[in-house]
């Protein structure tokens, strides 16, 4: 299900095909703040940082995306995993946004992980 109108390719230049997945969270989650700070109309981003719900529509998209990750995984479907993936990371990085938890500080944890 695509329902972001304003993700990095749509109407912004797309990641190089050789970007590292650093860099392309980069990208994205800079897309994401200058969401956040300039909060236009027409943006799905800017949506969820003036929601009525608040900080509860990130919640429930991230709850609906790691559901349909589940699926996905239980029906063996590599692309919709993928794609599934990639929404809860989008909405993941807006949580982060909404919560001034920077990048870094998402980096470092994983780093730690190793």
């Amino acid at each position: 299900m695509t329902d972001h109108d304003d993700r990095p390719g749509e109407g912004e230049s797309t990641p190089r095909e050789d970007a590292s997945a650093d860099e392309i969270l980069e990208e994205l989650f800079a897309v994401i703040e200058d969401r956040k700070r300039t909060l236009p109309e027409d943006s799905y981003t800017a949506s969820l940082f003036t929601h009525e719900k608040g900080e509860n529509a990130v919640l429930e998209k991230l709850g609906e995306e790691t559901t349909e990750l589940v699926l996905a995984a239980k029906d063996d479907d590599h692309d919709e995993i993928a794609h599934e993936s990639a929404d809860i990371v989008y909405h993941l990085l807006v949580l982060l946004a909404m919560k001034d938890v920077p990048l870094s500080a998402l980096r470092e944890e994983l780093a730690s992980r190793r």
